[in-house]
């Protein structure tokens, strides 16, 4: 597989790299990022070949979508795929006044603006029309419906879901997409299982799925991935290092990996040891083997962790790696493997 390969979302006939940038850290995602290293890290980007991009109004609260619509503006709009999410309505703080440091969210140094949760229809709507205010540009390529799920919202899923349902947010979604300001929709979140009730309440073209398919993980596979092959839903691959601990950062879920995880990881390391591939590599490469995953989205914070990422994307590796640790049982004998027909 190679930087420029691309895969078709066959209900939109969108046609979508395999790689792409997300730009949470954009928006300070833990530290700060100066407008500096995020022009450069987009211009990094587009010379390297990277022509989808992620975003948010949740980044920073609306930083990263301000950051990302600057560096792109004078691109051909039409040579790059544009995603961000609504979910999220991002108000301005009474007072004006502006967190120092990081704030309870991990955002550094946020613009003076909080996050107010809204998937109604008219929340939607305003959602878009503020997005388009902040990056700058006239079009969406993707729309997706931001964390929504039990996980993230506890005892007030119920509300939200019924904010989707009955007051019209997906009524929105399909509005949007049918009127051509999105090309395509879908759920951005951490949760296979509200994907696949959501597909049973509107036509998704694609689903963000962060975490819950990786070389760590394959707990999505059935029925999830199953659903999405026999309906042409595709996935975007999100969160590939499951937070960092298939990187080497100990954390796993965004917090420090409990005991069980990290004895997982240490085999596979040890399997990647024997073959001489970095584990990195091998958890970038996985997802894209599936069928129904039309691409990778990686976060980095500047053009040496871009290079790095993208060496790992490209580095081969041995069939008889992925029978290892089919073998080992590492891996989900159903899964898909990078050079299975």
């Amino acid at each position: 597989m190679i930087l420029t390969d691309r895969r078709i979302l066959p209900r939109s006939g969108l046609s979508l790299p395999v790689i792409g940038l997300g730009c949470a850290q954009l928006g300070g995602l833990y530290r700060p990022t100066s407008p500096a290293e995020a022009d450069d890290l987009v211009a990094a980007a587009w010379d390297a070949g990277i022509r989808c991009f992620d975003t948010a109004p949740y980044y920073g609260y609306g930083r990263s979508e301000r950051r990302l619509g600057a560096a792109l503006c004078d691109r051909p709009r039409d040579a790059f795929v544009l995603s961000t999410k609504v979910g999220r309505l991002i108000r301005p703080n009474a007072d004006g006044a502006r967190v120092a440091g990081v704030d309870a969210d991990g955002w550094a140094d946020p613009l003076p603006f909080h996050p107010v949760y809204d998937y109604s229809h008219a929340g939607i709507l305003r959602s878009v029309e503020d997005s388009l205010q902040r990056l700058g540009l006239a079009r969406i390529d993707i729309l997706y419906v931001h964390d929504i799920g039990r996980v993230t919202h506890g005892d007030a899923q119920a509300q939200h879901w019924s904010a989707l349902t009955t007051g019209g947010g997906f009524r929105a979604l399909d509005e949007l997409r049918r009127g051509g300001l999105v090309k395509a929709i879908g759920l951005g979140v951490n949760e296979w299982e509200v994907a696949l009730d959501a597909m049973g309440e509107i036509d998704l073209d694609l689903t963000m799925l962060a975490g819950r398919y990786t070389l760590l993980e394959q707990t999505s596979l059935s029925p999830f991935l199953e659903r999405c092959r026999s309906t042409g839903t595709m996935v975007a691959a999100a969160g590939v290092f499951n937070s960092g601990i298939l990187a080497g950062n100990g954390k796993f879920n965004y917090a420090d990996a409990p005991p069980d995880t990290v004895a997982r990881v240490e085999a596979l390391a040890a399997a990647c040891r024997a073959f001489n591939v970095e584990l990195p590599a091998a958890a970038l490469q996985f997802p894209l083997a599936h069928p129904a995953v039309a691409c990778c989205v990686t976060g980095v914070r500047n053009r040496a962790q871009l290079a790095t990422n993208l060496a790992w994307f490209q580095a081969p590796i041995p069939a008889a790696f992925w029978t290892a640790l089919k073998d080992r049982g590492l891996l989900d004998e159903a899964a898909p493997v990078p050079g299975d027909a």
